[in-house]
This record gives C-alpha cells, sequence and structure tokens, in this order.
C-alpha cells in the first residue's frame, strides 16, 4: 500500500463519521481549553506507516526477484572463450610499431574465484604487424597494462521460458557437469540434429534426413563472428621501405596499374589499361626474427619473405607470463589452447572504400578458395552488381546498387555462400548464392594471394582495405589429437608449414567430428574456439560424461554488453576522468 493510497483513505471517508446533535451553547474559553487537552500528538512512526514502509520494502524484493527470475539477469565475463566477441578477463594494448588497437587474455593471472595467481601476463603479438608487444613492469614504452574484468552483460530469461534458443544465438546455461556454474556459448546443434564439425565449418544432419549440409550463418551473423586478419590503415610504411613486402601489392606492375600512396594506405588506378589490372593481398606476417633483423637494420626475412596461408590466429590468445617473482615463459599459445594456429581458413571477407570517377568500366573483388576464385563484378556503367561461382554460374542483381561516387563494398565467401553489401545494405541476385562446399577443401598456390580487387576499365581509388575470417571450429575431441598429421612437415615449425604448398595435402584429409542430439538437447561452441572449454571437450569431466546441454539447464539469451571495463580518462585526451563509460563497446550481443 502506497503512502499516498493510505492518505486518501484516512482523509477521504475511512473513518467512520458520526451525525452531529444539538448541544448546549458552551463558553469559547472553556472549549479551547478542552480541545488543547485532548489533542493528542501524533507519534513518529504510527503503526500504519510504519506498516506501508514493510510492505514497500517486501513489494521492491519481489519485483526484483520476478524481474531476476523472468525477465533479465547480469552477468560477468569471466573467461576468452567468446573473445573478441565477449571479453573476459584481459589486457588492452595498443601496438607501439603499427598503432593497432588489441587484446589479449588475462585469465591466467586468476582463479575461478578471481584471486591472483602466482602468474603476471607480460606480452602479447599484434595481429597487424606481428610484433610482439612486452608489458612487462620494465617495459620499453613505460606504460602501465592493468588487466580488466571481463565484459557485463544483461541476459535476457524471459524468450527462453516459451521458445528454444535458434542456432548462432549467444545463450547463458548452468554447466552440465556443476549445476552451479553458468557457462555462456553460441549455439551450435538443436535438438533432434548430428552436429559434424569438418573443415573448421559445422555440418548438420536432422533426424530422418541421410546426409549432411553445411550450416550457413546469415548476413548479420558472419559481420558479428567474423575475425580480423588484416587492416591496411596500420600498415607500417618503414617496413615497406625497408625491404618487408606490402601485403596490398599491384598486379602486374605496370605504369597503368593500381599505384599506392605514399603511406601506401589507398591505391588508384586511371583505367586506361587495355586488360584487367589487379591489386592483390598476400599474407606477409613477421616474425620473431624478422623484427631483429629490422632492430638492426638488415633486411627482414632475409633474401625472399614467403607469404602464409590466412590461418585461424587469434590476438587474444597469444598471452606470454611470467612469476611474479621473476622468470618468464615464452610460449606464445598458453591458457590451455589445442595447439599453434595451423588451420588454413579459406572463408575470407574483404571490404573497403570505393571511390569511382566516372560510369565506366568494371571494379572486380575476388576470393579464392581451395584455388577456385570466387568472383563479384561491378559495373559502373549499367549500376548492376554480377557474382561468378567456379562452376561458371553467375547470377545478376537488379541495377542501381552501385555506380561513380563513394561507396563502401563488402564481399564475403563464407560457409560455401556469396554474399555481397553495398553501402551498409545486403544486394541480392534473386536467391541465395550457394555451392557445394566440397569443391575447395584443400588449399593450393593460389591460395597465397586470397583476395584481389581489380579494375577492368574502370578508374577508382580503394582505401580502408579490410580482410576478416570466418570462426574456424576446430574439430577435437578429448585426447583426438590434430585435426591432421603434419609429421612429415614437423621440421618446417608452423610458420614454415604454412607457407609451402607442396605440404598442404593434409588439408584435404582433414578429420571429423559428430555430436549426435537428442530431444532437448543441444550443442555449445565458443567462437574462440582454440581455448574454448565447449561440447567439445565435456566427456574429459567425469561429472558430465556428454557433449550436450539440456533444456532445462539453460537460463537466457545474451542480450547487451552494459558496462564493458571502463576507462580512467577521455578517450583521445590526457585528460583524468575515473570510470569514463566504454562507449564503443557498449551494445547488442549478436
Amino acid at each position: 500500500m502506497s503512502r499516498k493510497k493510505a492518505s486518501m483513505l484516512q482523509s477521504g471517508g475511512g473513518e467512520r463519521v458520526r451525525p452531529q446533535r444539538a448541544s448546549r451553547a458552551k463558553d469559547p474559553s472553556q472549549e479551547t481549553a478542552k480541545h488543547r487537552k485532548t489533542e493528542a500528538k501524533p507519534p513518529f512512526f504510527s503503526q500504519a506507516a510504519l506498516r506501508e514502509v514493510i510492505e514497500s520494502i517486501v513489494v521492491a524484493f519481489v519485483l526484483a526477484f520476478l524481474f531476476r527470475t523472468f525477465e533479465a539477469e547480469a552477468f560477468v565475463i569471466p573467461t576468452g572463450s567468446m573473445a573478441p566477441t565477449l571479453m573476459g578477463r584481459h589486457k588492452d594494448l595498443v601496438c607501439p610499431v603499427c598503432g593497432y588497437p588489441f587484446q589479449v587474455s588475462a585469465s591466467d593471472e586468476v582463479d575461478q574465484r578471481g584471486r591472483l595467481k602466482p602468474l603476471e601476463v607480460v606480452a602479447g603479438t599484434c595481429p597487424m604487424c606481428g610484433h610482439t608487444v612486452d608489458m612487462a613492469r620494465d617495459n620499453p614504452q613505460g606504460k602501465s597494462y592493468p588487466s580488466f574484468n571481463g565484459d557485463r552483460i544483461l541476459v535476457a530469461k524471459f524468450p527462453y521460458q516459451f521458445v528454444d534458443p535458434k542456432r548462432w544465438e549467444v545463450a547463458v546455461f548452468r554447466y552440465p557437469g556443476g549445476a552451479r556454474t553458468n557457462y555462456i556459448k553460441r549455439v551450435a546443434g538443436l535438438p533432434n540434429e548430428t552436429v559434424r564439425i569438418q573443415y573448421g565449418d559445422l555440418f548438420i544432419e536432422r533426424a530422418g534426413e541421410s546426409g549432411f549440409s553445411i550450416a550457413r550463418k546469415p548476413p548479420d551473423k558472419i559481420l558479428a563472428m567474423m575475425q580480423p586478419v588484416y587492416d591496411n590503415d596500420y600498415v607500417v610504411p618503414d617496413m615497406i621501405r625497408k625491404g618487408w613486402p606490402s601485403r596490398w601489392a599491384p598486379w602486374p606492375a605496370a605504369p597503368s596499374g593500381w599505384q599506392p600512396s605514399a603511406d601506401y594506405r589507398s591505391f588508384s588506378v586511371d583505367g586506361t589499361a587495355q586488360q584487367d589490372r589487379w591489386l592483390n593481398y598476400a599474407h606477409y606476417m613477421p616474425t620473431d626474427d624478422d623484427w631483429e633483423r629490422l632492430a638492426t637494420g638488415q633486411r627482414p626475412g632475409g633474401s625472399s619473405p614467403k607469404p602464409q596461408l590466412v590461418n585461424d590466429f587469434a590476438a587474444y590468445n597469444t598471452e606470454q607470463t611470467r612469476s611474479r617473482n621473476g622468470g618468464r615463459d615464452d610460449d606464445p599459445m598458453p591458457n590451455g589452447n589445442l595447439g599453434p594456429p595451423l588451420h588454413w581458413v579459406g572463408d575470407l571477407v574483404v571490404e573497403f572504400q570505393l571511390d569511382a570517377d566516372k560510369p565506366a568500366g568494371q571494379i572486380l573483388v575476388a576470393l579464392i578458395k581451395g584455388g577456385r576464385e570466387f568472383l563479384c563484378r561491378l559495373d559502373l556503367e549499367s549500376r548492376a552488381a554480377i557474382v561468378e561461382l567456379p562452376t561458371g554460374e553467375s547470377l545478376t542483381s537488379a541495377q542501381h546498387v552501385i555506380g561513380p561516387g563513394r561507396h563502401d563494398v563488402r564481399f564475403a565467401n563464407v560457409d560455401a555462400q556469396l554474399i555481397l553489401w553495398i553501402d551498409g545494405k545486403v544486394v541480392g541476385f534473386g536467391r541465395p548464392v550457394e555451392y557445394d562446399p566440397k569443391i575447395s577443401v584443400t588449399p593450393t598456390v593460389a591460395d597465397l594471394h586470397p583476395v584481389g580487387i581489380g579494375s577492368r576499365g574502370a578508374a577508382a581509388k580503394v582505401s580502408r582495405l579490410r580482410v576478416f575470417r570466418d570462426i574456424y571450429y576446430i574439430a577435437q575431441t578429448v585426447g583426438s589429437g590434430p585435426e591432421f598429421d603434419m609429421t612429415a612437415a614437423a621440421h618446417l615449425g608452423p610458420m614454415g608449414f604454412l607457407s609451402e604448398p607442396d605440404e598442404w595435402g593434409v588439408f584435404g584429409s582433414r578429420r571429423f567430428v559428430d555430436f549426435k542430439l537428442d530431444k532437448d538437447q543441444f550443442l555449445m561452441l565458443g567462437d574462440n574456439s582454440a581455448a574454448s572449454k565447449d561440447s567439445r571437450l565435456w566427456p574429459a569431466d567425469p561429472s558430465h560424461p556428454e557433449h550436450y546441454v539440456s533444456r532445462e539447464l539453460l537460463i537466457g539469451r545474451a542480450l547487451y554488453i552494459y558496462w564493458p571495463h571502463s576507462w580512467d580518462k577521455l578517450p583521445g585526451l590526457p585528460i583524468p576522468f575515473p570510470f569514463f563509460p566504454n562507449f564503443a563497446r557498449m551494445g547488442f550481443v549478436r
């Protein structure tokens, strides 16, 4: 009962009113004295007021309980199994060489109860230039690198009271091996399915079907889950001048081809060539030895640095640790990872800003996977887009999707489907552009240049060039070993193996693992597959010898990152501002 209602009842008829009777006239002074004598001072806390306070507190607790039980609940992400979608405990870095901001895991610094362990994270590797950033207390940058708690998120509990989760949703659930522990993963398998993990993708066989089909992500999930490979805005021109190859390079190197700007961040072509002119990407990743040569003025990579296959490298997993009392652990992949990043990722996304001078010619965008070319042609004259599959099939969009002027272009080959975005909108081709995933499972030498942007008589400039990769789900179970046998190539080391096409036949015989689900059972996988203890690895726990999550263990759908770690100053300014919100990472969980 509220105070306002109680007041209304007392003054508006809550008390019984007695009728007045005729009486003799009284001395006013006597009446006043009598009134003063009998009027009682109200108590500071009346019984009714105390009851109102107690009722209000009880109602508040009941509403909070109902909201927590049926609507939403706040959670903190402890580890990096969902990075970079959701950050666990981590350190923020800015590469002192190229300026790229990134994060590395710091989960090794605390135990499950949040207490400090005798280890500290002292280094991490930049995913753009490969430089190992020293974060030790005596680091050359003279900076401190504190560890931050993981993202705080709101979890919507109401939806799962009535409907099952959908594939690719991020869900919170109670760990089957210990119902008091909450886990967060992405939904990969649904009831009455068999889920196969192979070639880094998911394949589904539903009850009553014979044969697997690839599970394709919708466009919004592709954007939410893609991982950075290279952002050309963070190119290091000094490295190129000292002999390190530019990742984006013209081919053929002719005067009428693509020309780099002075800072190598953009490229222009005048469109006068009679033949196609290409700007190709190669994945040149410097090693620590290359950086040592650069530091001493030597040519990096020896006489001829070799490009590598795009792989499942994740900067978040490159933390190097040492004892807080000294003694460095130089293993770049601790934190329970499943091995070095040797898995070739052929599912790529390229995006760039296009400035076209006139309505003539075509801009070509090519993605190579398994030696096959997946092509998109942007016709600046007809203003249409055409996609071409290696099978010879082509599809044309409606007109007026492209033309002269400035446009943001994104082209993806993910989950055996091609998707094109122009200025943030998905371009339609009348039907999905899909193909058989089995046609491109083994890389060839062509995969060393997996992305290309071409000009067919078009005058244009491209900038803000970025390459991304899809999540690679590792086909791993407890005690199963690596996906493929590279014993014969072990002498090359991880980086050498990724640069030697003669050794890549092993990718064609990658192992697969199957997970069968019955009624009310779900398969859960982490976005950071190399560092995620998810459904693939649970049978190692004697208390839970199964790989699934039962329906009754679901808590809810991850909804919103409401509080990533705060900043201690205004962004971009040397002005102290404790607990300034980190607005950039706030947003819905996709």
